[in-house]
């Protein structure tokens, strides 16, 4: 039986119709009710719903043997795990963003506000850029509308949000989408029923 962690949300969803495309299905998973674990004994496969954010930590600490994170989440929290696929969903880009006319100015400390303090840090610091980071967890958009930040680090997918609040993307520092995560452990002791999951996924793309 592989164990495999789905994001909750929009994501997951694709990812699990993307799974069950490719011969992994799990009917009890369409079910309305409040179970947390779905197995399918006859395709050797259960799956179960966490927060975006926590897929790579069951994935590395063994409660799971794959799952489905986004890159950005890889970028952020680095886990021990390996990347097997990239899924080519869930497409987005990481940004820095901010006010439509902003001019960054060398000479003062530049406030950047974000929820991916990692990939915020390791992106100014190859510019040698002196940075204050301020760690925000929801509504990043409105730090530099109050005056909190300078700029945003954040995802970006259509920049609607950022529009509507007259900020711009500046800069992309990286491409985001969907990737394929599998335990190292899991990976050798079911390697062959991983890599034919692997194979059967890489089809449809």
């Amino acid at each position: 039986m592989i164990n495999v962690a789905l994001p909750k949300g929009r994501l997951g969803e694709s990812a699990y119709e993307r799974m069950a495309a490719a011969g992994y299905d799990c009917p009890s998973i369409l079910e309305k009710n409040r179970k947390l674990t779905f197995e399918n004994p006859e395709k050797g496969v259960r799956y179960f719903w966490v927060k975006p954010s926590d897929v790579s930590i069951y994935v590395e600490r063994g409660a799971a043997d794959v799952g489905i994170a986004g890159k950005d989440i890889l970028l952020e929290y680095r886990p021990d795990v390996y990347e097997l696929l990239d899924l080519k969903m869930g497409k987005c880009r990481m940004c820095v963003a901010g006010p439509e006319n902003f001019y960054d100015d060398p000479n003062r400390q530049l406030r950047v506000a974000t929820k991916f303090p990692h990939i915020a840090t390791e992106y100014y610091d190859s510019r040698s850029r002196d940075i204050d980071i301020i760690k925000l967890n929801g509504s990043i958009e409105l730090a530099p509308i109050l005056g909190l930040s300078d700029v945003i680090v954040d995802i970006v997918e259509t920049g609607k949000t950022l529009l509507e609040n007259h900020l711009a993307p500046l800069e992309t520092i990286v491409d985001i989408s969907a990737r394929f995560i599998c335990n190292k452990v899991s990976y050798k002791f079911k390697h062959e029923e991983i890599i034919r999951l692997r194979d059967a996924l890489e089809k449809d793309l």
